[in-house]
């Protein structure tokens, strides 16, 4: 409907406009944005500028404009014609046509068609601005069209009167400007320009303005501010009353500007001394000011203003270039004479008055007087209730927090105001009631009534208003309410819900018939009772316990026999390569038939296939996407390790656990890894052992043992400090595989990893020990097995008992229950069954593309929150952009503490260069992997980090020992590699795995 509208509009005023200039229809181009009518005339040769103008302007003569738009187009201001030969870019000539003033446009037309020289007065055209002035509010409709309709935002203006702020019986005009547009415009961006415009004009009679936006169809206005039109005389007058030398100084240069006298001013205690020098002096020969007429112009100026605690001014006259006076005269000011004027405005707000309160707020938040004259500035309002001061701060633009709160809050803690323990700053667009944002602090301790948010007044609606307008509004709190009543009522309330509580579990339990009651209870002796009863309890607890053990076991047991087996659900590396991967790196699907050698795997495998022949799903679980197998998790194992280790704590619960398990690793294997996988959780999830060694097996590197020491949160200070001092060179391989980005790196972030590493007393003992230069191939033949120091040595007060004990008792239990091996089946089944329940449609899961079978709910639930033997953490969960962000927040580059700051120059970028020194002096091998990220993550900011990050890598490169590999970018659009935006799961592990393998960049160890 509205398409149809806008092309019979066009159709209009095309048609309107080719019989008035005699050009054919398919020349004429009409445009309507905001006030202004756009019309393009173009033919085989450029319209001729004045005839076109004269006969369209005869035409807009005899025709309303407006009739021929539809009743939802607002009015028509101006027109701007264009004159362009046809085949042409740019017009030639352009003309702005005010439909005010159509008789001066038509004269100028008629004397430039004639070549006639224009007059002077007759067609001389009146700006809009002119017209504005004097406050005719169509002129100033017109006038602010001007720089609007650019941006296609129409104006209208009305006039109403309104009751003076100072002054009811006073009647004052307040202007209302009425924005409408196709779109919702920005407040911050529009509301600024038109204040500026509005004040611009220096309007008499008028106390403010509305801006009204709304947009064009809806019946709401999307937001209103409102614009002090306060002229800037009157606003300087109100600062120089308080003493403002700036403003006094504003005043005096206006006045004298007329004399040709340019003056300056300081304030010294409480004289004011003015230097008046020639304002045109290029020559510098001029002499001093006439000291009479300065004298005439600025005293009774100062007797007008009479600042406060301003007691006397000092008066000279001199040349530009002397540094002496001509003449000094001095002049007593009405504070000497009045004594409520000696008071400064600090002492008085100091004592607690609050006009002088606001005008040192406001000047604090105004430091530039041009600024304030041009837009109105902060506007301040102060309210004082019992001990809090609440402050208000509004502005066309709404003051930040960050702006305002540090500022008022640091101004009125210095002030000491008698009485006053609090303050309360507010924020809000001026126009609005409510505020945008709040911020509270207690300049003592304050005693509270009742318990209460921080800050102490929410800044609701209903609160706002009464503490802005209703002053009769009733008190919120009791006075009468002491500390001691709500104590004993808070106490009487819990004892009465504790009977309460205790009598309906006892008439429940007397209602099951199971119990009855006791008539010998005030008979009996206490103590024998709770002894009697304690036992009977805990005999009932452990049959109900073994019951219930036995049951579920006996249902557990049933339910696997009568489920298909798919115990088999994982898949191997040998199966995923026979199967084609549903999910390349360009989201392209492959066709499984035209996989190379595709037969021959399967029939070299023999579990590929079930007891029918048919193709086993393995992949069902992973949505037909490869990876690695799933190994034991070593949770459990490294929990005890760490607790039996020797070793100190480095206050990083998976450092020690990786640590431990990597030491029983060198205990078992009698020699260090061939390759060693660091850094953050990008590593721990992002590289897959297993994966690798069997990919680099078919690239003729077998037996290629690796272990993952990813370590969530580290930094390069947090991989120096593993590599160059917690390891022994004995204990490293020949390769480091660092796989991690740009956050790592960044040195304005805080460390939080390192620090806590740095306090530890592991840390502490490293530095204690004088390290030990071996190189890491010397040292391997004399690896000794570091259980013996353990079983030779007594255990030390780290060693961790209780927690032994009770993974002993853990143990224990395990071995004798019937469903505890299978706790993980339970957990499943008790969830299928809770979700039939009627309160379970809250809580029931996302419905997934992806069928998930009965081993992959048991991975994403329980068993993949641990790493395995080989450090590995793999996560089975998808990245899902729909999903994810429903639960967790969406957060940008800026606000993103990762890259808080972002530098790379810094005690990061030291450990680094440490880094590569000690590498190649042990001749060990190091490739750092940028590891990939999603389109999600790599927002404008980070994508602009990351850049930066690989210019600093590449300095590297011709490092010797030093190898980079990005793939940052490799996969942003393949969210089935990721478990969140900036980790891979164990999918896109194995990919990446595979992809490391054939880099041909990468010298792999042979054996």
């Amino acid at each position: 409907m509205k398409t149809v509208l806008l092309d019979d509009r066009q159709n209009s005023l095309v048609q309107w406009v080719s019989q008035a200039t005699g050009i054919n229809t398919f020349g004429v181009k009409v445009r309507l944005l905001g006030n202004d009518l756009h019309i393009l005339c173009e033919n085989a040769e450029c319209p001729q500028r004045w005839q076109t103008l004269l006969e369209l302007l005869q035409a807009l003569q005899q025709t309303d404009v407006d009739t021929l738009t539809n009743d939802e187009q607002p009015s028509i201001y101006q027109v701007l014609i264009y004159g362009r030969k046809k085949g042409e870019h740019r017009p030639q000539w352009c003309h702005r046509v005010y439909l005010n003033q159509l008789e001066r446009h038509l004269e100028q037309a008629l004397l430039a068609q004639t070549e006639m020289p224009i007059s002077p007065g007759g067609s001389l055209i009146i700006s809009n601005e002119s017209l504005a002035r004097q406050g005719d509010g169509d002129a100033i409709a017109r006038y602010l069209s001007e720089h609007l309709s650019h941006l296609g935002i129409a104006v209208q203006v009305k006039i109403k009167p309104s009751a003076a702020k100072n002054n009811s019986q006073i009647v004052a005009n307040r202007l209302w400007v009425f924005c409408q547009s196709s779109y919702s415009p920005d407040s911050s961006l529009l509301a600024e320009t038109v204040a500026q415009k509005l004040r611009h004009l220096q309007l008499v009679g008028y106390q403010d303005a509305i801006i009204v936006a709304q947009v064009r169809g809806e019946t709401e206005p999307d937001w209103r501010v409102r614009v002090d039109l306060t002229p800037p005389e009157v606003m300087l007058k109100e600062w120089a009353r308080w003493g403002d030398v700036q403003a006094i100084a504003r005043i005096l240069t206006e006045e004298l500007l007329g004399f040709e006298i340019a003056l300056q001013t300081s304030l010294k205690e409480s004289t004011l001394h003015i230097f008046c020098t020639p304002a045109f002096d290029p020559l510098e020969t001029a002499p001093a000011p006439d000291k009479t007429t300065a004298l005439q112009a600025i005293v009774p100026l100062l007797e007008s203003i009479a600042p406060q605690a301003i007691i006397s001014a000092a008066i000279y006259g001199q040349k530009t270039t002397d540094k002496q006076p001509t003449w000094i005269d001095w002049v007593s000011l009405p504070a000497s004479k009045h004594p409520f004027l000696l008071t400064s405005a600090l002492e008085l707000a100091r004592a607690g008055d609050q006009p002088a309160m606001i005008f040192l707020l406001e000047r604090l938040l105004n430091p530039n007087l041009d600024w304030r004259l041009k837009t109105g500035g902060i506007r301040v309002l102060l309210v004082r209730k019992e001990d809090l001061l609440h402050i208000m701060c509004d502005a066309p633009v709404c003051p930040t927090r960050y702006q305002v709160s540090s500022k008022v809050t640091q101004f009125i803690r210095q002030l000491k105001i008698s009485g006053i323990t609090g303050v309360r700053v507010y924020g809000r667009r001026a126009g609005d009631k409510e505020p945008v944002w709040h911020h509270g602090a207690d300049l003592e301790e304050r005693s509270r009534l009742v318990p209460e948010a921080t800050p102490e007044f929410a800044a609701t609606s209903e609160y706002v208003n009464s503490l802005m307008i209703d002053e009769n509004s009733e008190e919120i709190l009791r006075p009468d309410l002491t500390n001691e009543k709500v104590k004993s009522f808070l106490k009487e309330a819990s004892n009465n819900l504790l009977l309460n509580t205790n009598k309906l579990i006892r008439n429940l339990l007397l209602n099951s018939q199971i119990f009855t009651p006791s008539n010998q209870e005030i008979d009996e002796n206490p103590d024998n009772q709770g002894i009697g009863s304690g036992m009977i309890w805990l005999a009932l607890g452990l049959l109900l316990a073994l019951q219930s053990d036995f049951m579920l076991g006996y249902v557990v047991a049933h339910t696997v026999e009568n489920s298909p087996k798919a115990s088999n659900n994982i898949v191997s590396p040998l199966s995923s390569q026979a199967q084609a991967s549903s999910l390349s790196p360009n989201n392209q699907k492959t066709s499984f038939s035209n996989q190379p050698g595709t037969t021959e795997l399967l029939n070299n495998d023999p579990s590929a296939f079930n007891a029918s022949g048919f193709i086993n799903d393995n992949n069902a679980q992973s949505g037909n996407l490869p990876a690695g197998p799933l190994k034991e998790k070593a949770t459990s194992t490294a929990i005890l390790l760490a607790a039996r280790s020797q070793i100190p704590s480095f206050n990083a619960r998976q450092l020690d656990e990786q640590l431990a398990l990597y030491k029983q690793r060198l205990a078992t294997k009698k020699r260090p890894p061939d390759v060693l996988i660091v850094g953050s959780s990008r590593a721990l999830r992002g590289v897959d052992p297993v994966a690798l060694s069997k990919a680099l097996s078919s690239q003729s590197h077998s037996n290629i043992d690796i272990f993952n020491f990813g370590i969530n949160g580290a930094t390069a200070q947090v991989v120096d400090v593993l590599i160059r001092q917690v390891l022994e060179p004995q204990e490293l391989p020949k390769i480091i595989l660092w796989a991690d980005g740009s956050r790592a790196f960044n040195n304005g972030r805080e460390d939080i990893t390192f620090n806590a590493i740095e306090s530890s007393p592991g840390y502490k003992q490293i530095l204690q020990k004088s390290p030990t230069k071996v190189k890491a191939n010397e040292g391997n033949k004399n690896l000794k097995d570091p259980t013996e120091k353990v079983s030779n040595k007594p255990k030390t007060a780290d060693t961790n008992i209780y927690q032994t004990t009770n993974d002993w008792l853990n143990q224990s239990v395990a071995n004798l229950s019937a469903s505890y091996k299978s706790r993980d089946q339970i957990k499943i089944l008790l969830q299928k069954q809770l979700q039939y329940l009627p309160f379970s449609y809250q809580h029931s899961p996302v419905k997934s593309k992806v069928h998930i079978t009965h081993d992959s709910e048991i991975d994403n639930n329980s068993s993949l929150q641990g790493v395995d033997f080989d450090g590995f953490l793999p996560l089975s969960i998808r990245y899902n952009p729909t999903t994810y962000y429903q639960k967790h927040p969406k957060v940008s580059g800026d606000y993103d503490n990762d890259y808080k700051s972002f530098q790379l120059a810094g005690k990061q970028d030291q450990a680094f260069h440490s880094m590569l020194e000690f590498t190649k002096n042990n001749n060990i091998s190091l490739v750092f992997v940028n590891m990939p990220l999603t389109s999600d993550y790599l927002d404008p900011v980070r994508m602009k980090y990351e850049q930066q990050f690989q210019e600093y890598l590449l300095t590297f490169t011709n490092h010797p020992q030093f190898i980079y590999r990005d793939l940052s970018q490799l996969w942003t659009k393949a969210n089935d590699y990721f478990s969140d935006p900036s980790h891979l799961n164990r999918y896109g592990a194995y990919e990446v795995s595979k992809k490391l393998a054939i880099d041909p960049m990468i010298s792999w160890p042979t054996k």
